[in-house]
């Protein structure tokens, strides 16, 4: 075997483990790994700011299923990089961020951009560790890609100090592979047990987390619900576990991403099944109304996942998709299918009557209207982002999801201005695979100067979706949340007729837009910007100027069901 520069090894064990892109910029600290990324095949998309490029990253895992890389700098590029560690570790996705470091030699005397990103890193990562030894070098990214993968998904951090990076080592890329990843199969007892709850119980749901996307166990989801006739619910990282047009999905619980009939079915119930789910405080609301007297199974790949919240009376631990798959093998060896019962009648009787109207005709334009139109305008394969606000509740209401990965949200770290480096990863990742899907990424006014800079990657390289931008000219939830302290401090973010000028902001960057302010108009602007997108190849905007005070309706726990505006019978509308 020949000795080999040491990055060059690492961007072999990268294209081994099925990354085709990375995000990043370069800087003189990391300039080894590029040498040995230029003409590997890898390709790479130079952002404008290195959280960007983590966003960009996680989006792509999340579409593909497999590990993103984002790389940087030394100093600054790693502490940027947090933000997307934090949001990617919070919603289980799996990634790895390189950093370059200053020379080994030089970390101890405040060396320029020498900052211990290890220990920084460290709380929102499963792994962070500093190389070393060049000879570790591709040993620990075999173990990085590993530990993303294994148990609960995560990010992984990896420092690279420059004189690492330099050196070369012996290594043979034809005797090298991916490190398997453990299985963790359910322990048979407890699913026979779990399947003695079910069929004991009246009123059972069924409740999919992000486990159940991320676990790719959609299809035997759907195949136990119909075998057993027990009605479904997501939670919001769940969303697209199941087709929301099936006749046994019973919507979402909780206290602002939820339907009206979701929170009644939920309360109705006397056994939860919770497959992949984290019980977070959006979802569960007050736990003492959450839990009620309902027994509740928690299935998840994590151990300290269970009973971190509340103790289950059952918990398991298992890959979603294996227990699914040994639930139904149980099922169908005692012979348990079922037609439907009154139970699943009740959940559709709800679900037919309890709902939210979203056929609003007045001016200015009512959110929900936007998301009618969204729903009949884009098919079941587009690909959806969205982030953190009063939209991503609005999203949650009134958004239909019909396929896995095609609803997008940074669920739990919430971090403004994910929409757009998450768009580019979609699509990014789309390529080769989908390249004829559309990806839309749905936006507040606030969040969409987060990282709007990142719209010049976009047309850099002519990467194509729709941004649906949805105009209070508030920070509207906050503003809500300031209703019970008597206040409205410093939310109000217009300074002209519509503040910023996000069409021109748009234009600015090569790209296209249109500003609507009647309902009316909506569809047609919808239309257009799907036909730009595809002309122009680049991001095209769709900014709707809606109400400035709406307030979305949701409460400090599930049982707020009454306070929704129902909607009116067929006839009576006057709007499609």
């Amino acid at each position: 075997m020949l000795s080999i520069p040491v990055m060059s090894a690492v961007v072999d064990v990268l294209r081994s483990e099925g990354v085709d892109t990375v995000f990043g910029c370069p800087g003189a600290a990391i300039l080894p790994f590029y040498a040995a990324l230029r003409g590997s095949g890898v390709d790479h998309l130079i952002v404008r700011h290195e959280e960007g490029a983590t966003h960009m990253a996680d989006a792509w895992a999340r579409t593909t299923g497999n590990v993103g890389v984002a790389v940087g700098t030394s100093g600054p590029a790693g502490t940027n990089m947090i933000t997307g560690l934090y949001t990617a570790h919070a919603d289980s996705v799996p990634m790895v961020c390189v950093t370059g470091q200053a020379v080994s030699a030089k970390l101890h005397q405040e060396a320029f951009q020498a900052v211990d990103i290890v220990r920084i890193a460290e709380p929102v990562t499963k792994w962070a560790v500093q190389v070393k030894e060049a000879a570790q070098a591709p040993w620990i990214f075999r173990e990085a890609f590993r530990t993303a993968r294994s148990g609960r998904p995560g990010p992984v951090l990896i420092d690279l100090p420059l004189d690492v990076q330099r050196q070369d080592i012996v290594w043979d890329p034809a005797l090298d592979a991916p490190l398997p990843v453990p299985v963790v199969e359910p322990h048979r007892p407890r699913v026979r047990r779990a399947l003695d709850m079910l069929l004991a119980a009246e009123r059972p749901l069924l409740l999919a987390g992000g486990g159940v996307i991320g676990g790719d166990a959609h299809a035997e989801l759907a195949e136990l619900a119909e075998y057993l006739q027990i009605p479904v619910q997501v939670t919001l990282m769940g969303k697209g576990a199941i087709d929301e047009r099936h006749p046994l999905f019973a919507g979402m619980t909780g206290i602002q991403t939820s339907q009206r009939y979701g929170n009644a079915s939920f309360l109705e119930s006397d056994l939860v099944l919770a497959l992949g789910a984290r019980f977070g405080d959006r979802h569960t609301g007050a736990l003492d109304v959450y839990r009620g007297e309902r027994a509740f199974i928690h299935v998840d790949i994590e151990p300290t996942q269970i009973g971190r919240v509340f103790p289950p009376e059952l918990g398991i631990v298992s890959d979603t998709r294996l227990f699914l798959r040994a639930l139904l093998e149980e099922a169908r060896s005692r012979g348990a299918g079922r037609p439907p019962g009154s139970w699943v009648r009740r959940v559709q009787e709800l679900r037919a009557t309890l709902t939210r109207r979203d056929d609003f005709g007045t001016v200015p334009i009512k959110a929900p209207r936007v998301y009618r139109e969204i729903n009949e305008v884009f098919d079941d394969d587009t690909y959806f982002v969205t982030a953190i606000g009063l939209y991503q509740i609005w999203g949650g209401q009134h958004q239909r999801t019909a396929r896995p990965r095609r609803y997008q949200v940074c669920g739990q770290a919430g971090p403004l201005g994910w929409e757009i480096p998450a768009a580019i990863g979609v699509r990014r990742a789309l390529r080769g695979r989908e390249p004829d899907a559309e990806v839309v990424a749905v936006v507040g006014d606030y969040g969409f100067h987060f990282m709007v800079e990142e719209l010049a990657v976009a047309a850099q390289y002519d990467i194509p979706f729709v941004i649906v931008m949805l105009n209070n000219e508030y920070l509207g939830l906050i503003r809500q949340a300031e209703i019970p302290y008597g206040m409205n401090y410093e939310v109000d973010i217009h300074y002209d007729e519509y503040g910023t000028d996000n069409v021109r902001v748009m234009e600015g960057y090569g790209c296209s837009g249109r500003r609507i302010t009647e309902p009316a108009d909506i569809r047609a602007a919808l239309e257009w910007a799907r036909k730009e997108a595809r002309a122009t190849s680049r991001p095209v905007l769709v900014e709707i100027m809606i109400e400035r005070e709406a307030n979305t309706p949701h409460g400090a726990s599930i049982d707020a069901v009454a306070e929704f505006e129902p909607l009116p019978p067929p006839e009576s509308t006057g709007v499609r």
